[in-house]
């Protein structure tokens, strides 16, 4: 409070505060309920001086992934403007797609150049993985500016939103609210649901979103309601990348080799060389608790094959029942029936059964239909079958 009192007595001019990742020491105890409490006061009673700062303060500034209600640490400060879904504001936090076509130009062709590839290439990579945020609608497409300037001085498209490491607060809410990693995204939700306090949050979704997990994706005006889902390839895999370990617990670079080589195999359109490969991993991890149940491997499933890139979704409706697993690729769809201690020909009948192909038979793609059992003893598949 001095320190402003004095710049605006020497200078005659007001003060401009700015204050990042205010939320920072919250998150860190998100989720316990007491020391939350404590760290809350702590909070308030310093930002409570800015009060008696007005007539010195041009205007403060705050920023930070989260919300946090304002009773809750900034309530001596009655006039706070959240300006987190404000139109005229939408592009203040990353790059525009007009600022990378004119005032990164040059930075698009120089990659361009390194990677032998065209500009317009170019666009479409960085636009996959780091373009794709809207903190409003409408709005314009966001890049994730940190992610965008590293990969152009690196000359690669790099993972970088999470090499300064995943949230351990974020994993710990996931397991707190149930939520599995096929539920992350594509959700539809009003504003209230998202853009709202976490330390009141009855659900994962506004830490979801005010972390930049998912994002907005529409908006339907009739309804109110917003359709929010991952922004692009970059949180899509790292996010996948992060919840895998809890999943298979082998080392870090055993599973991303197995993950390259499981890659080639799907893109070869070879899933018995793909599926006999996930066999060998899995039989070599030396413990596999929680596996005694068919949705375990299911979203062990749409990790794996989230980090490859590929399209995928778990219990998908058919008029006839649900599939438990479809990948897309470019060349091939497949529609995966899995069961837990049975056999693979029973999952096949299911599949023929119910005809879940026929869902798909518009999708202009050739539709392989794929059984799998799994061997809870073993915790590896079982045995498998493959019908074109």
């Amino acid at each position: 409070m001095g320190l402003i009192k004095r710049a605006y007595e020497q200078t005659g001019r007001q003060v401009v505060v700015l204050i990042d990742e205010y939320d920072a020491p919250l998150l860190d105890v998100v989720h316990e309920k007491e020391n939350l409490g404590v760290l809350r006061n702590i909070m308030r009673n310093f930002y409570s001086p800015l009060k008696a700062c007005d007539p010195y303060l041009k205007y403060v500034f705050l920023t930070g992934i989260t919300k946090f209600s304002q009773l809750s640490i900034f309530s001596e400060l009655n006039n706070i403007k959240n300006i987190s879904m404000d139109e005229p504001y939408a592009a203040i936090c990353g790059i525009t797609e007009d600022e990378m076509l004119t005032q990164m130009k040059e930075d698009m062709e120089r990659l361009a150049a390194k990677l032998n590839i065209s500009s317009e290439e170019v666009l479409l990579k960085l636009k996959e993985n780091y373009d794709g945020y809207h903190f409003t609608y409408p709005s314009p497409d966001i890049y994730n500016p940190f992610s965008l300037l590293n990969a152009f001085a690196d000359g690669k498209f790099g993972s970088y939103w999470f090499g300064s490491g995943t949230p351990t607060y974020l994993i710990k809410m996931l397991e707190k609210f149930g939520v599995e990693p096929s539920e992350v995204g594509g959700k539809t939700a009003a504003v209230e649901d998202f853009d709202a306090p976490t330390e009141t949050m009855s659900s994962i979704t506004p830490l979801l979103y005010q972390s930049g997990y998912i994002t907005i994706k529409g908006y339907d005006s009739e309804l109110g309601l917003y359709t929010l889902d991952i922004p692009n390839k970059e949180v899509r895999v790292g996010l996948m990348r992060s919840l895998l370990p809890y999943y298979v617990s082998t080392p870090t670079e055993k599973t991303n080799t197995m993950v390259a080589y499981l890659s080639r195999d799907i893109r070869n359109d070879d899933m018995d060389s793909a599926l006999r490969r996930l066999q060998t991993f899995l039989s070599t991890i030396p413990y596999c608790d929680n596996t005694r149940y068919e949705g375990h491997y299911q979203q062990m499933f749409y990790i794996i094959f989230s980090l490859l890139g590929s399209f995928v979704d778990v219990e998908v409706r058919t008029p006839r029942g649900r599939v438990d697993v479809v990948l897309r690729t470019k060349t091939t769809l497949y529609v995966m029936e899995l069961k837990l201690d049975k056999t693979a020909g029973e999952a096949m009948e299911q599949i023929n059964l119910k005809n879940y192909p026929e869902r798909f038979a518009l999708c202009g793609l050739p539709v392989v239909k794929v059984a799998i059992n799994f061997d809870s003893e073993r915790c590896t598949i079982g045995d498998w079958m493959i019908e074109k």
